[in-house]
């Protein structure tokens, strides 16, 4: 197959409605996670949505007969648990106590910087001079958006907190593309129960109050992200991943940031502004760029 004819594959219209899903799903589950954290302790909540997505995906992959990994792809899928669904989660559920949802999302866009440079240092890809054009119109847009917003108290540790988690999010999607290709959805449950093993070791280093969810206000932001954040959105991003370059998935995370604002405004009313529009424009047309182009492989 040709490089021509392997791109136009790689953004057919199945891959393309799984990457507009992934960004859909996850732009709307940072104002979730922070709706939720007003009803349950941050890594409480995140232990009990990576418990009930790891029971939800392994029953699945059995009745879907498809195997979970073993040998190096287990080593990969643990790993990649460990940076994205353990310490990444803990990180950005007791980030946004402190931190908005919109900031949140706005610092998760460094997730494709962080990614490239990995992607690069590591010989995995080299990307073209178009994708670092497209990367640096894509963060104006995302710095429009975090000034429109700095008249928000902004938590100092909250935002170090979510920039680290971000950094381990992208550290994983790495960690994973480099491991041996595997089913999605056995990857994402071995992932999501060693995921929970560290946000629940978190919770009771924190001390933590661990109630058990009664009410509505404190179970439907639990099952849609257990649900839709994990179940749909991860396995939707992992199987993406065996297919498209690193690189170019990462940048899911720079179109977070618009879904956010739309979202606020839709949920929150919050009101439109010129810095919102200019700067989801941007970030909208820097992922397009991003798309068109492919990086090279070494």
């Amino acid at each position: 197959m040709s490089a021509t004819e392997d791109s136009r594959r790689s953004g057919s219209g199945p891959s393309a409605a799984a990457f507009l899903g992934c960004a859909a799903i996850w732009g709307s589950t940072f104002l979730v996670i922070s709706i939720g954290n007003d009803a349950l302790a941050p890594l409480w909540a995140a232990s009990l949505r990576l418990v009930l997505a790891a029971t939800l995906l392994t029953v699945i992959t059995r009745l879907t007969r498809q195997s979970l990994p073993r040998g190096p792809a287990l080593r990969t899928a643990a790993l990649y648990g460990v940076l994205n669904l353990g310490l990444g989660m803990s990180l950005l559920y007791w980030g946004e106590t402190r931190v908005s949802s919109g900031i949140t999302a706005v610092t998760y866009a460094t997730i494709p910087l962080t990614t490239m440079i990995a992607a690069s240092m590591l010989g995995m890809e080299r990307p073209v001079a178009a994708q670092w054009l497209a990367a640096l119109l894509a963060f104006g847009g995302v710095g429009v958006l975090f000034l429109g917003q700095l008249h928000d108290r902004t938590s100092i540790p909250g935002l170090a907190a979510v920039l680290l988690g971000a950094i381990c999010a992208a550290s994983s999607g790495i960690a994973l593309k480099r491991g041996p290709r595997q089913s999605a959805l056995g990857a994402n449950a071995i992932a999501a129960w060693v995921g929970c093993a560290v946000c629940l070791a978190g919770s009771f280093a924190l001390r933590e109050h661990h109630v058990i969810p009664a009410n509505a206000a404190q179970l439907l932001p639990l099952l849609y992200l257990a649900v839709a954040g994990s179940c749909v959105a991860f396995v939707l991003y992992t199987w993406l991943l065996q297919r498209w370059p690193v690189t170019r998935l990462s940048f899911i995370a720079v179109v977070t940031p618009v879904t956010a604002t739309v979202l606020g405004v839709v949920v929150r009313h919050e009101p439109v502004t010129a810095a919102g529009m200019t700067g989801s424009a941007l970030v909208v047309g820097g992922v397009l760029l991003m798309m068109s182009r492919r990086p090279s492989t070494p």
